[in-house]
């Protein structure tokens, strides 16, 4: 199987529990949503380090040679787009060969490959969640007819609410900081890498 990539940058994460962690974000090309309050640009395959990867090995390959940080941790950060549109099991295996710690960001709507070391399911109006159980859910807010509580029942370690970029970003931070306030198994996610100019 060959890859579609956009992007593969050695970064910050920029949000949730790994918020401010060197890894080499990895994006994939396309995604099975078609989300109004998008903000990533996930199609063609023309970021840097982008393109299209012949196997599994020459991806992991590509993705390791971004890697300039310790040794001994290096993380990949697979995304989208909605990157288990490709990601399987090969390519996994291929990323730990590496060495690599994978962090997966999901919209949940597709079953989990094996090999997947960190799970951060991020729930999408009016679709099903099959993924029900990760490290981290991180809801995007507000999102019109989706109330946060449906998902505490879900098996998650940690539940974040991430205020909607755009136009509206300074009233949806303050709806999510006082939805934090009165339901405190919410923890505020902010996208520290927009604020600081970086992938």
């Amino acid at each position: 199987m060959s890859y579609r990539i956009k992007e593969i940058v050695y970064t910050l994460q920029g949000e949730g529990a790994n918020s401010g962690k060197a890894v080499v974000l990895c994006r994939f090309e396309g995604c099975n949503l078609n989300c109004s309050f998008c903000d990533t640009d996930y199609q063609g395959i023309d970021g840097p380090g982008g393109g299209e990867f012949a196997s599994a090995a020459e991806l992991a390959q590509a993705a390791w040679k971004r890697w300039i940080g310790e040794i001994g941790h290096p993380r990949v950060l697979c995304t989208g787009g909605e990157p288990l549109l490709q990601l399987d099991e090969q390519l996994t295996a291929a990323l730990h060969l590496k060495g690599f710690e994978i962090l997966l960001e999901t919209n949940g709507t597709i079953e989990l490959p094996d090999g997947i070391d960190w799970v951060c399911v991020s729930p999408k109006e009016g679709r099903e969640t099959v993924v029900k159980k990760g490290n981290e859910l991180k809801l995007a807010f507000p999102q019109r007819n989706v109330d946060p509580r449906r998902y505490l029942p879900l098996d998650f370690d940690h539940f974040y609410l991430q205020p909607i970029s755009g136009i509206d970003l300074s009233s949806n931070t303050r709806r999510a900081v006082e939805y934090c306030l009165d339901n405190p198994r919410w923890a505020l996610s902010l996208q520290i890498h927009k604020f600081i100019g970086i992938p």
